[in-house]
């Protein structure tokens, strides 16, 4: 049995065309039906695309007109006759009350379910279409409906409404895209997850890119997916060039383009994933009280039969990124460098506010104390403050290997910050006594005791020297909770909390490349991100080599960071998680070793929250954060059963 995916392929299409000939464009139109993927939900023709968008005063022809219709029935008619379950989208014009308007067709297995009007014309420069076209906004109030073929048909501002998969789907045409309150925003206001658009944009230089920044905006403020489809070169004539640049965005990230000047016929495929787009829209509840102050009337809900919407049994071509949190676009760069400015920027603001205390912060070596230890450098040199005001801390214990150690070290004396070095053995013997621990018990005990104790030092430090102590422990640490309650779980302010730890190494890099210029700190810190991740709470081997390493028990923060990511900013559900980390990794880990991975991680999400609840102060970097004050609510009591049971059922 297969199971809902919650993700709908769609399509935009640009046929090959002839201006003024409905019947040729017609049959182009049914020969892109054919050929598109069964499996296609909504597949959106180009404006007007039934006669072309340059017919000119050809439009008041009584013959275009007539042909135009009959080309729309014709269509509709097809997707009958061969039991299409693809919704079509088609741009055709039609006469009501003695003017003409530019519409676009919502057709359902022959069925034309809803006609919608354009509503913003463009009249200028090289567009004339006030000169054919009434703006739908002049629709009188009590016209809802228009007769077609003898039929009865629904028109104006209309919301598609697929009821049992919960899919709603808007159309704007156009220029209405670029309107400052568009039909489309007014139709998500009124429900639509998706919004269609047939579109005539002719091109000119730079005019893709800016197309896409208006696609991508409009999908990203009206937390929606979109489907453009432009016109193609086949409807060039006269002063105009058409390119068929057809777009597909979800939530502002362009899910797929078409190549420009495409001579044949074309359909780009997108997958949206409406699950996630409802996840935005439930979380947003500033979202639904925005549309009584922008539009009185309501769009008329008009029904569906059910869409096809993807299952587990079905090949994605969406794709995810393996490292969600690192942007693969060329970005990553600014994104270090806004992270890292971010983090400072927090802790100037808390530095000062507090007076200027000393910054102690524990050293080991490590990934997440070396990004803390630079923010700490970093923030001082912003404040014109020397970096002795920051007394670095290395506390070594029974599984600190010689690597790490001689790194701590090395960073500190590079810096030129305060150091320390207090072992933690001798105490941690002593306590081991104390409670009457044997110190060959190699369990939670003993690693917690050494947590605790560095911990300990670092608070009575602070004390003494008049501080606040710096937390290091990362966003992927505090979803797992793998840190030791009261021990490096607590500190007076957490520069990492909100940082993953797939993306440190990142910023480490692009702090290394881009704030030092001394080699032998430029190799330390290669050193430091080339070390296996470890807390070294236990004895390393014989050969003085890291014997605890962390992913080995709690499993691959690769993995985590994914299930982190798309549980957290989109509340996807087990399954459906773990289909799509099982298509993402599938030549790295098995389906079972997933499987596994993913039900710790649930376990250890839950029954961690207690630590989260009561977490120091840090700055919010990215959308994902577990900041009991801010972005995350949880009891700490909550039952993960539900969640645990869908993973044992996969």
């Amino acid at each position: 049995m297969s199971d809902n995916l919650g993700i709908i392929l769609v399509a935009a299409a640009t046929p090959r065309l002839k201006v003024a000939n409905p019947d040729y464009n017609c049959n182009e139109m049914i020969e892109c039906i054919k050929k598109c993927d069964p499996h296609t939900s909504i597949l959106v023709f180009p404006e007007l695309a039934i006669t072309g968008y340059t017919c000119g005063d050809l439009f008041f022809q009584n013959t275009l007109y007539s042909k135009n219709i009959k080309a729309l029935m014709d269509i509709a008619q097809f997707t009958y006759d061969y039991h299409i379950n693809t919704c079509i989208c088609v741009g055709f014009y039609l006469k009501v009350e003695g003017s003409f308007y530019n519409c676009a067709a919502f057709i359902k297995q022959g069925e034309i379910k809803g006609i919608v009007p354009k509503t913003f014309l463009p009249n200028t420069k090289e567009s004339y279409e006030g000169r054919w076209f009434a703006s739908g906004y002049t629709i009188s109030q009590n016209m809802h409906y228009v007769s077609l073929e003898g039929k009865s048909i629904p028109f104006g501002p209309l919301v598609f409404k697929d009821e049992v998969n919960d899919i709603n789907i808007g159309i704007e045409i156009g220029e209405d895209l670029q309107a400052p309150i568009s039909p489309g925003t007014l139709a998500c206001l009124n429900g639509a997850h998706i919004i269609l658009n047939p579109s005539a944009s002719n091109e000119l230089v730079g005019q893709a890119d800016y197309r896409k920044n208006l696609v991508n905006q409009e999908s990203s403020k009206n937390l929606c997916g979109y489907v453009y489809a432009s016109s193609g070169v086949h409807e060039s004539t006269t002063d105009l060039v058409y390119s068929g640049h057809c777009l597909i965005s979800e939530n502002g990230t362009l899910i797929s383009e078409s190549d420009r000047f495409i001579r044949n016929a074309h359909v780009t495929y997108g997958e949206l994933d409406t699950d996630k787009l409802k996840f935005e829209r439930c979380q947003n509840q500033a979202y639904p009280s925005f549309t009584p102050l922008v539009y009185g009337e309501k769009h008329r809900p008009i029904s569906l039969s059910p869409m096809a919407v993807l299952t587990t049994n079905h090949h994605l071509k969406k794709t995810y990124s393996k490292t969600p949190f690192i942007p693969h676009d060329g970005s990553i760069g600014n994104r270090c460098e806004d992270i890292f400015r971010m983090q400072t920027t927090a802790l100037a603001k808390r530095i000062e506010h507090l007076g200027f205390p000393k910054l102690i912060l524990g050293v080991s070596g490590g990934l997440d104390s070396t990004l803390a230890l630079l923010v700490c450098y970093e923030t001082c040199k912003a404040l014109n403050i020397s970096s002795e005001n920051i007394m670095a801390v290395t506390m070594p214990g029974f599984g600190t290997t010689d690597k790490t150690y001689q790194n701590a070290l090395s960073l500190m004396a590079l810096l030129g910050v305060a150091t320390r070095e207090i072992s933690i053995k001798e105490a941690v013997i002593q306590h081991f006594i104390d409670i009457e621990h044997d110190i060959n018990n190699h369990d939670v005990t003993y690693e917690n005791s050494q947590a605790r104790e560095r911990t300990q030092i670092l608070m009575d430090l602070s004390n003494k020297y008049g501080g606040i102590v710096i937390g290091t422990g990362d966003l992927s640490e505090v979803a797992l909770g793998w840190s030791t309650y009261n021990g490096d779980h607590m500190s007076m302010y957490n520069v990492n909390v909100s940082i993953p730890k797939t993306l440190i190494p990142s910023i480490l890099k692009w702090i290394m490349n881009n704030k030092f210029e001394d080699m032998s700190l430029k190799n330390t810190l290669k050193s430091i991100i080339d070390t296996p991740i470890s807390p070294e709470l236990l004895p390393p081997d014989s050969e003085g080599i890291i014997q605890q390493k962390t992913e080995d028990t709690v499993g691959p923060y690769l993995l985590h960071d994914f299930f982190l990511y798309y549980t957290i900013r989109y509340g996807m559900a087990p399954k459906k998680l773990f289909y799509i980390a099982s298509s993402t990794f599938g030549s790295d880990y098995s389906k079972d070793q997933i499987k596994k991975w993913l039900a710790l991680f649930y376990n250890r999400f839950f029954s961690q929250q207690f630590k989260r609840s009561c977490a120091p102060d840090g700055p919010k970097v990215g959308t994902v954060s577990l900041s009991p004050r801010g972005n995350w609510k949880m009891p700490s009591d909550a039952d993960v059963s539900i969640w645990l049971d869908e993973i044992k059922n996969i």
